[in-house]
């Protein structure tokens, strides 16, 4: 066999181990993608399911001191903020943008009443999910002495009233705007903030008036919250929305844009202990409040089901209280003053 023989041979085999070993990295990459995507797509956000959605959220609030530091808060700073809104005014213009079912919201209108006992208020209630509104108005309706608020019902999310307000052409100063646990839910967060700070600018006698304000209530950056989201965010976050967003995310943007604001820490923990037993339905409801992800237990990948429990298990999302593991669930307020 001549030389050149040896190296045609050599030269069809090399060709050969080059051509299957491409062709097996085509296959694995094609194996481990097509895992992505099952993945992907047997993970489905907890927001798809209303009625899963509200009994995660009922569970989370039963566990949870969320809504006893929120009223903490309305009933011990708001007030000398709602003092500044409606000094000299006859009647208030107010907005909740993703009020649920209008517990906080009432909070906030008694310390208003304690304060400006003669002022009416037009209440844009601005809600997507059809049992949270109902809920609303059932409150409503078994609550006394609300005669001085006149409620409008918006069954929409923020993007869509966004949406709704631009093509009618409609024009309405606001007073006070809360945004409470709601900004996880829109595209663009720092956006959102900002179209709804147009709705205070409001000239008045040649005078811009400057007392309107916005009040943003989210978990804060070192929350257990930013600690699971910061770890998992390309494995639990919805690119179709801002889940994995902190007020850090917001102060950021807001100091870029050079908007002044205060902020308020509101220390709140929940109780976590039955997402570490297998099979506990509480515990699976929690997990799915935790993830965003419906139904987590039964349908997130083994490694990454271990991987959040171990997490939830640490020192930057938890702590033991009498054998129970008490997540770090602290908010923070922001009060955004108007655009200037």
């Amino acid at each position: 066999m001549t030389i050149g023989s040896h190296f045609q041979i050599d030269f069809v085999n090399f060709a050969l181990f080059v051509f299957t070993s491409h062709a097996m990295f085509i296959q694995n990459f094609v194996i481990v993608l097509t895992d992505h995507l099952a993945m992907s797509c047997a993970m489905r956000s907890l927001v798809e399911d209303d009625d899963r959605y509200l009994k995660s959220f009922q569970l989370f609030l039963e566990r949870s001191s969320e809504h006893k530091c929120m009223q903490d808060f309305i009933h011990g700073i708001l007030p000398d903020i709602l003092a500044s809104i409606g000094e000299g005014k006859a009647n208030l213009n107010m907005m909740g943008v993703g009020s649920g079912a209008g517990e906080i919201d009432l909070e906030m209108f008694s310390q208003l009443h304690l304060k400006h006992p003669a002022v009416t208020v037009d209440n844009q209630v601005v809600e997507p999910s059809a049992q949270q509104l109902h809920l609303y108005k059932v409150l409503v309706s078994q609550k006394p002495n609300l005669d001085y608020i006149k409620f409008t019902w918006n069954k929409m999310t923020a993007t869509e009233f966004e949406k709704h307000w631009k093509e009618n052409h409609l024009t309405k100063k606001m007073d006070f705007i809360h945004m409470i646990q709601m900004l996880y839910y829109v595209k663009d967060p720092g956006a959102t903030v900002t179209f709804y700070q147009t709705f205070m600018w409001w000239l008045h006698c040649g005078v811009l008036l400057l007392w309107e304000v916005i009040m943003c209530i989210m978990s804060v950056d070192e929350s257990g919250w930013g600690k699971l989201w910061r770890t998992f965010r390309t494995q639990l976050c919805n690119t179709e929305i801002s889940q994995c967003v902190t007020t850090g995310d917001i102060k950021a943007y807001l100091d870029s844009k050079t908007t002044s604001y205060q902020s308020y820490k509101l220390l709140s923990q929940m109780d976590i202990t039955e997402c570490f037993t297998e099979g506990d339905q509480r515990g699976e409801l929690l997990l799915d409040f935790l993830t965003e992800v419906l139904d987590f237990s039964a349908t997130a990948p083994p490694e990454l089901k271990r991987g959040v429990l171990d997490l939830l298990m640490t020192s930057d999302c938890s702590k033991e209280v009498d054998g129970r593991v008490i997540f770090n669930n602290t908010l923070e307020v922001l009060v955004v003053d108007p655009l200037q």
